[in-house]
């Protein structure tokens, strides 16, 4: 339950953004006791940042680097925690498949990262896969690695299953409250003021706002290179069982006509399919312009559906989302180098969600023990530097 009268209590940890991260963050802290105030623009879950849309896939033998591995196994396990401590299903193993020619590095990266950490992979060429799973047309010179461990996660259920436990614990959450300035005073006091005229000061913070996270970090003397992209997704009408879970994977196919993911049909909702490239960059502070604003959002779901997926029937709901994106598309997680009592979680660029759990872990490692048992130096800003 929200408390409204916290003006004058003592906190440990300041948590700017309840959204993935940040309400993950505040769970594993509570849990070690820290006194947490989460502050948040919305009402999490909500439809306001990069968490909406019911379901998110989760990958080990990863793509986009072998370094993510070991993320994404502890992120795997914490699920898991997730799940027993509350009783709620929040994983699908549905298996996950990876689409692509011969020489895609996307493919080549699965490959090697599950070798390397002796990870279960199938492989099939696009004719084998087509008559495992008949709902593909696929050619017979694509590439097709199966993660059978792999699956679904319920994106919206798990920051709802944190919020519950971290409030239980005693975090005090301020929804519908947005930070609008922050200010250090060397590595003992932190202070946020929002804009209900309201100040909270705290030994640390952690800010991973989304898309107000550049902005609230330059008057701290940090610039972060991430640049909001709109993106769309959908659901569509499914064929009687051609979609089903045990009959058709989560996937992600990598094309000349780009980059798609998407999900089977689960409990009757349909095929999700969403772009993974391409997008509108878009300012900080503007609206989202709905799905079907522009011709390319139901259009270029429907040419891929056309090529690989024929059995999908017509539309059914649209959503418009969006990715905070870094230049090279790995996350920011580090300290702001003046203040560095002060925490960064930004820049997920449309894959972070999976690793919620792990990362939240992390960074309440980092602000009671000094540092997290993971490797998280991939994600350090100094790299754009």
């Amino acid at each position: 339950m929200q408390d409204t009268n916290v003006s004058n209590r003592a906190f440990d940890t300041l948590i700017v953004g309840a959204g993935s991260m940040g309400m993950a963050a505040g769970y594993y802290l509570s849990r070690l006791g820290n006194k947490v105030l989460l502050l948040d623009a919305g009402d999490p879950p909500h439809e306001q940042g990069s968490h909406h849309g019911n379901t998110r896939l989760i990958r080990h033998a990863y793509g986009e680097g072998a370094a993510y591995v070991p993320l994404a196994l502890r992120a795997q396990q914490l699920w898991a925690d997730l799940e027993q401590e509350t009783g709620t299903t929040l994983f699908a193993r549905t298996g996950v498949v990876n689409i692509g020619s011969p020489d895609d590095p996307f493919l080549r990266e699965v490959q090697v990262s599950a070798a390397r950490h002796q990870l279960p992979l199938e492989t099939f060429d696009g004719a084998q896969a087509s008559r495992r799973w008949p709902a593909w047309r696929l050619t017979a010179d694509q590439i097709v690695n199966f993660e059978p461990d792999a699956g679904v996660l319920y994106c919206e259920r798990a920051i709802d299953a944190y919020r519950k436990l971290a409030t239980a614990l005693g975090a005090t959450l301020r929804t519908n409250t947005r930070v609008v300035r922050m200010a250090c005073h060397g590595r003992e006091t932190v202070n946020v003021w929002t804009d209900k005229d309201e100040k909270f000061s705290a030994r640390d913070l952690i800010v991973c706002a989304g898309k107000s996270t550049r902005h609230l970090l330059a008057p701290l003397g940090l610039d972060v290179p991430v640049t909001r992209v709109r993106k769309t997704f959908a659901w569509f009408e499914a064929a009687s069982g051609l979609f089903a879970p045990d009959r058709f994977p989560g996937f992600f196919v990598a094309t000349d006509i780009g980059g798609y993911y998407g999900f089977p049909d689960l409990d009757g909702s349909g095929l999700k399919l969403g772009r993974h490239d391409a997008g509108e960059a878009v300012s900080t502070d503007a609206p989202l312009a709905p799905f079907g604003a522009e011709p390319t959002d139901l259009g270029d779901l429907q040419a891929f559906l056309q090529r690989y997926l024929p059995g999908a029937g017509k539309l059914r709901v649209g959503r418009a989302c969006e990715y905070d994106m870094t230049p090279d598309t790995h996350f920011i997680i580090d300290r702001v180098p003046a203040c560095p009592n002060v925490h960064i979680a930004t820049g997920f660029s449309g894959h972070g969600f999976k690793f919620a759990s792990a990362i939240g872990e992390a960074l309440a490692e980092r602000i009671t023990q000094g540092e997290s048992h993971m490797d998280l130096s991939l994600f350090a800003r100094k790299r754009f530097v």
